[in-house]
């Protein structure tokens, strides 16, 4: 009869492919991203303010009425930076990685097309 008794180490599973560990391309990759990622930060709240209450009809080129300013500006001072620093710390969580990079470019596009409507919206 055969000895099946419990080993201490119990029975060794396969690894998990998705929880390799990360090399130097994958760190260098990363990096790259959060380069990007701190870019389109800086566009969207440097820039971004700057184009939505630009007017080219005006006559010292700035939209008068801006009954959104206070949201435009909670969105600029408050939003961005949340997205940006959020984004940075997604980027090298153990399980973050790309798809946080991604997720957060794509909220910078969206805050930066909302600034832009803020600021279109006066008039």
């Amino acid at each position: 009869m055969e000895n099946t008794a419990p080993t201490a180490t119990g029975p060794t599973l396969p690894p998990n492919p998705r929880h390799r560990q990360r090399t130097i391309a994958d760190y260098v990759g990363l990096a790259a991203l959060a380069l990007a990622v701190l870019f389109a930060g800086f566009l969207v709240g440097a820039i971004g303010p700057l184009l939505a209450i630009a007017c080219d009809t005006c006559q010292d080129g700035v939209r008068d009425p801006l009954p959104l300013l206070d949201v435009l500006l909670a969105v600029d001072r408050v939003g961005v930076p949340l997205v940006t620093v959020g984004t940075l710390a997604g980027l090298f969580l153990p399980r973050g990685g790309a798809r946080a990079g991604a997720i957060g470019l794509g909220l910078l596009a969206l805050l930066f097309v909302a600034t832009l409507a803020l600021g279109r919206a006066g008039g």
